[in-house]
């Protein structure tokens, strides 16, 4: 009877190989590697947070303290842990902050839910209440707690960025980072077909070079490849030039696999040599006759053609990767050409097919040579070169100014911040508890522990600063409660901006103090944690079957 599953449900009749784990048991289990998850990460948030050192199997090292990387670096075996996981990524893809804190809080839930269960509340009531604070928390952000920004100055956006970075490598540095993200990404500012502003992160190319320290980072407004000019005859730099990005190689034509040439003349032998370069030279004539000042090429250019363009004042660059290449293509007008041959089987260049810019120039960063492209004609981008003492400390300078571009791009484009800091967890607390009371019905319990469960993030803020959480969270409650009880022309309405200042260990009003997040990032933060625990408190049966055996080859000793 091995085969049968190894449950605690004797009636059981399934004869197939695996384990079977059900009802409480294995919510015990799911809550356990949720909050074991947690646990690896929460030190980590805040401008305070500890650092991790993740060694991988072959020795490679990374230092972050960024939640999303951390977690996708783990080996999470566990299908529990592997959602937080997910969670953890689709945070920083669709906001690009709080990946820390959307963990921390599905876990909290998780772990609440669970002792109401325990207590006899059946999981359906749990998850109805779950449902109905997460409406009730979006909608008091949006109402109460969100700042519109309709002139958007360039202090907020500077404080968003900064609040985003501070917990970082990069926060020590001041506001020098923080400007430096709002104006890169300001400068790549486009417009959807409905005429709505659009801020593409990815128009932001960022470049790493070691050496020189951290403030000598810089940006300019501008594509940039780690390439160089494929001649040094060739100008260092090119005003209004005609650009062509083409995915073949122009080298010596050769004749395809396959293909046999009988001759009687050892002389045609010559002839035929003689027209497999003048192929690929007339190619080459086609380009610099249509006006093609730039050739970007993902393959390769034979020195002979390359001589060619330098003579005529053109400059080439050779294996330019694809991804560079199609951007560089959709920024300057151009298309990326794959052919020459058009639909009459002859060659030929469409005009179309051209792009165009103001500057295309080579310029020396560090021990490289980079070809820069300014003043694209459809698309402006912009290029942040990062400095700094070794690959590690690069990386994660990467890492935390990426995720300064997303805030920094939420806030744009949706217009509106909140206090940080803990303050809107805080508030959430309050106004919940109080619209629990509201509810005649079980719910109300769930309610208040998803309350209870929001006070996570700033005690966990606290901890992580080596202050005393229970009074800073006390009289940060005491506050926010003041606040929503007072009227609106009343003083006290103004302390739901308060919210904690680790570094001084007491309270302050951090719109003032600059201390503000996307409104959007705290919404869809609530939104995913509340998913994410309902998804798992539903699993009430977890089924696992065992690999099936290989058999045996007989041979295998031989």
């Amino acid at each position: 009877m091995s085969g049968i599953f190894s449950t605690n449900n004797q009636d059981s009749a399934l004869f197939i190989g695996g384990s079977r784990v059900s009802g409480q048991e294995v919510r015990a289990q799911n809550v356990m590697a949720a909050l074991s998850i947690a646990n690896v990460i929460k030190t980590s948030l805040g401008p305070v947070g500890l650092d991790k050192m993740l060694v991988d199997d072959v020795g490679d090292v990374t230092i972050s303290n960024d939640g999303a990387t951390i977690l996708q670096l783990l080996e999470v075996e566990h299908p529990a842990g592997k959602i937080l996981v997910k969670l953890a990524q689709q945070q920083d893809t669709e906001v690009g902050d709080g990946t820390t804190s959307v963990v921390i809080i599905a876990a909290e839930l998780l772990r609440r839910a669970n002792e109401l269960i325990k207590n006899h509340i059946h999981p359906a009531t749990v998850i109805t209440g779950y449902r109905l604070a997460c409406k009730e928390a979006c909608k008091f952000i949006a109402d109460q707690m969100a700042l519109k920004v309709d002139k958007l100055g360039r202090e907020p956006l500077v404080s968003v960025a900064m609040t985003t970075i501070s917990s970082k490598i990069l926060g020590t540095y001041g506001t020098f980072f923080a400007e430096m993200a709002v104006d890169s990404l300001s400068a790549v500012k486009t417009a959807d077909f409905r005429g709505k502003a659009r801020y593409p992160v990815n128009a932001v190319n960022i470049f790493k070079a070691k050496g020189a320290s951290a403030r000598e980072s810089s940006y300019f407004t501008g594509y940039a490849l780690y390439r160089p000019f494929t001649s040094p005859a060739m100008k260092r730099s090119l005003k209004n030039p005609k650009i062509l990005v083409i995915d073949f190689d122009i080298t010596k034509t050769r004749m395809k696999m396959g293909v046999n040439i009988v001759i009687d003349n050892p002389d045609e032998l010559e002839a035929i040599r003689k027209r497999e370069m003048d192929i690929s030279s007339e190619r080459a004539r086609m380009i610099l006759d249509a006006g093609v000042t730039a050739v970007f090429s993902t393959r390769g250019i034979d020195d002979v053609y390359v001589k060619m363009f330098a003579e005529a004042g053109a400059i080439t660059v050779t294996r330019v990767p694809k991804e560079d290449a199609r951007r560089i293509a959709k920024g300057t007008g151009a298309s990326l050409i794959t052919t020459l041959a058009n639909l009459d089987g002859d060659e030929s260049i469409d005009v179309s097919s051209i792009g165009s810019a103001e500057l295309v120039e080579q310029v020396r960063l560090s021990d490289d040579d980079i070809v820069v492209i300014r003043g694209a004609k459809e698309q402006r981008a912009s290029t942040v070169i990062l400095r700094g003492a070794n690959d590690y400390m690069l990386d994660e300078m990467e890492r935390s100014f990426h995720d300064s571009l997303c805030a920094v791009k939420r806030v744009l484009e949706s217009g509106a911040v909140v206090p940080g800091g803990g303050s809107v967890e805080t508030a959430l607390d309050v106004y919940l508890e109080s619209f629990a009371t509201t509810l005649g019905s079980r719910e109300q319990l769930a309610i208040v522990e998803f309350a209870n469960a929001l006070l996570a993030i700033p005690k966990q803020l606290s901890v992580n600063a080596a202050k005393d959480s229970i009074e800073l969270i006390a009289k940060l409650r005491a506050y926010h409660s003041a606040a929503q009880k007072a009227t609106a022309d009343s003083s006290r309405s103004a302390l739901k901006n308060y919210g904690l200042d680790l570094y001084e260990g007491k309270l302050r009003d951090n719109v003032k103090a600059g201390v503000l997040e996307p409104a959007m990032s705290k919404i869809k933060m609530l939104k995913s944690a509340t998913e994410a625990a309902i998804n798992i408190l539903r699993i009430d049966d977890m089924i696992k079957l065992l690999p099936e055996k290989q058999e045996e080859d007989p041979h295998a000793h031989m």
